[in-house]
C-alpha cells in the first residue's frame, strides 16, 4: 500500500480499513511517512472525519504501536484507574487527582501530554520541578505506581510512539481540533497503560478544544463507544471551560497552585474542587473503592483532610527524581519570573465573562507555551490571582497579575487580557461547572 494513496482516499471523503489505517501507523512509527504526508494524514482526517469503526481501528493501532503494559503481575491491591481530561486553560486538575486517589487505594499510572495549542500541558507544569523525570523507563514506572501509588509520566518511547510522533504533528499543523485524532491520542495511551478503568473530563467552552455544548457531547460519546468498543471500562463528565480554571495559568505558578491545594492552604477556586471531588468520586466508584460516586467524593474529602493526598504527591516527585521536600519547600524550587505586574480593570462592573481562549494564547505569547515543536518553554511565566465570573470590581483593580520575562511581554500580555475579560453591569447567572454525565 501507497501511503500517498491511502491520503488521498481520506481526502476524497472514503473510509479506511483497518489494515490501511494500521499501514499509516506503522509508517508514522517507523518513519517511512515523512513529516508531510504525517501533516496530510492528520490534515485529510480533520477535514473529512472517521466513522466509528476508523475510530477504533485507529486507537488500537496507535497502543499497539509500542509496548501494552500489564499489571497482574505485581499483584496491586487495588484497581488500576486513571483520569485523562481533553485540555483547557489552567486545568491542574490530574496533579491533585492522581495522589487523592492514590490515597485511597487506587493505583494511577497517568501518562499525560505537553500543551497543545492554547491549552497547558501536565507534563509541561511538572517539567518546572528540577530533576522530576517525565519519561523515566517502564520498569521505574511499574515501581513508582506499586510503591507510591500514582506516577504521572509522558508517552516514553515504548508507550504507544506512534501517537506521540502524530500529537507534535498536530500541535503545529492547525488539526488539533479533530474529534477522530483526539480520540486516538488519549484513549491510545490509556489502552497501553493496561487500566481496569478511565474517567474521562471532556472540557467545553471558549478555553477548550470543544468551545460548544454539541462538540464536546460528541467527543465524549465517541470517547465512550471507542473505549468500549476495546474492552476499557470508562466514564466521561462533560466540564465547563469557559473561563480559567483555577486562579493560576501557567506551568510554575500551577505547580504552586497545585500544592497549596493539597495542603489545604490555597483552594480559593470553588469550580476547581467542584470538578476534582467529581472526577475523584466518579474514579473511586469505577474501580469498586467506593459503593458510589457520593461516598467516592467523601473519602477524596478525607484524604485531602487528613494530609494523605499531598504525603502521596510528596513521595511521587521524590520517587521520580525531583526534590525531597518539594511540597514543604515549594518556593525554593520553582522558577520565577522577572517581572511582575498586575492587569487593572480599566471600568467597574461585574466580570460578565472572559475568552479563555485568549488568555491562554496571552501566556503562550508570553513563552509558557510553544508556537513551534521544539520551542522551549519559560515555565516561570503566567498569571496569577486571575479574576473569576461574577466577582465585583472597581476601576484600577487587578484582573489577574502577570508574570513575564521583560516589561514589554508583560505590558503586551496585559493588554490582551483586558480585551479577553468582560466588564458588565450586571452579574452573570451562575453556571454548573460539571454539564454531563456520559457512560455509554
Amino acid at each position: 500500500m501507497l501511503p500517498q494513496e491511502i491520503i488521498r482516499k481520506k481526502r476524497d471523503g472514503k473510509g479506511l480499513s483497518a489494515e490501511e489505517i494500521a499501514h499509516v501507523v506503522r509508517g508514522i512509527t517507523d518513519g517511512s511517512l515523512s513529516e508531510g504526508q504525517v501533516a496530510a494524514f492528520a490534515m485529510a482526517v480533520f477535514f473529512r472525519d472517521m466513522e466509528l469503526e476508523e475510530r477504533v481501528a485507529l486507537t488500537l493501532a496507535l497502543a499497539r504501536s509500542g509496548v501494552t503494559l500489564d499489571w497482574s503481575d505485581l499483584d496491586l491491591p487495588g484497581p488500576v484507574i486513571d483520569k485523562h481530561s481533553s485540555g483547557g486553560v489552567g486545568d491542574k486538575v490530574s496533579l491533585m487527582l492522581a495522589p487523592i486517589v492514590a490515597a485511597c487505594g487506587g493505583f494511577v499510572p497517568m501518562i499525560s501530554g505537553r500543551g497543545l495549542g492554547h491549552t497547558g500541558g501536565t507534563l509541561d507544569k511538572l517539567d518546572s520541578i528540577t530533576g522530576y523525570e517525565t519519561q523515566p523507563d517502564v520498569a521505574t514506572f511499574r515501581k513508582v505506581v506499586r510503591e507510591v501509588g500514582c506516577a504521572i509520566i509522558g508517552q516514553t518511547d515504548d508507550l504507544a510512539p506512534a501517537d506521540r510522533r502524530l500529537y507534535g504533528v498536530r500541535d503545529v499543523t492547525a488539526t488539533v481540533e479533530s474529534i477522530p485524532l483526539i480520540v486516538g491520542s488519549i484513549l491510545s495511551k490509556k489502552i497501553a497503560a493496561g487500566l481496569d478503568g478511565l474517567v474521562m473530563d471532556v472540557k467545553c467552552g471558549s478555553g477548550a478544544f470543544c468551545d460548544s455544548e454539541p462538540m464536546a457531547r460528541d467527543l465524549a460519546r465517541s470517547i465512550v463507544a471507542v473505549a468500549h468498543r476495546a474492552g476499557l471500562p470508562i466514564v466521561a463528565l462533560v466540564t465547563d471551560m469557559d473561563r480559567v480554571l483555577g486562579r493560576n495559568v501557567g506551568n510554575a505558578l500551577e505547580m504552586a497552585e497545585v500544592v497549596a491545594y493539597l495542603k489545604g492552604e490555597g483552594r480559593r477556586d470553588p469550580r476547581l474542587h467542584e470538578v476534582v471531588m467529581a472526577l475523584a468520586g466518579e474514579m473511586l466508584a469505577l474501580g469498586g473503592l467506593a459503593p458510589s460516586v457520593a461516598a467516592g467524593s467523601a473519602r477524596a474529602e478525607a484524604a485531602l483532610a487528613d494530609g494523605r493526598a499531598a504525603e502521596k504527591f510528596a513521595r511521587m516527585v521524590a520517587a521520580l527524581g525531583g526534590p525531597g521536600d518539594f511540597v514543604d519547600h515549594v518556593d525554593r524550587y520553582l522558577p520565577r519570573a522577572p517581572v511582575v505586574k498586575p492587569c487593572l480593570a480599566e471600568r467597574g462592573g461585574y466580570i460578565a465573562g472572559m475568552d479563555a481562549r485568549q488568555v491562554g494564547i496571552a501566556v503562550v505569547t508570553l513563552g509558557g507555551g510553544r508556537r513551534h515543536a521544539d520551542d522551549a518553554i519559560d515555565p516561570s511565566v503566567g498569571l496569577t490571582d486571575v479574576i473569576d465570573a461574577g466577582a465585583r470590581i472597581q476601576p484600577g483593580e487587578a484582573l489577574c497579575v502577570v508574570h513575564a520575562a521583560n516589561e514589554a511581554d508583560a505590558d503586551s500580555a496585559i493588554a490582551a487580557i483586558r480585551a479577553a475579560v468582560r466588564i458588565g453591569d450586571a452579574r452573570p447567572d451562575a453556571r454548573s461547572v460539571v454539564m454531563a454525565r456520559i457512560v455509554q
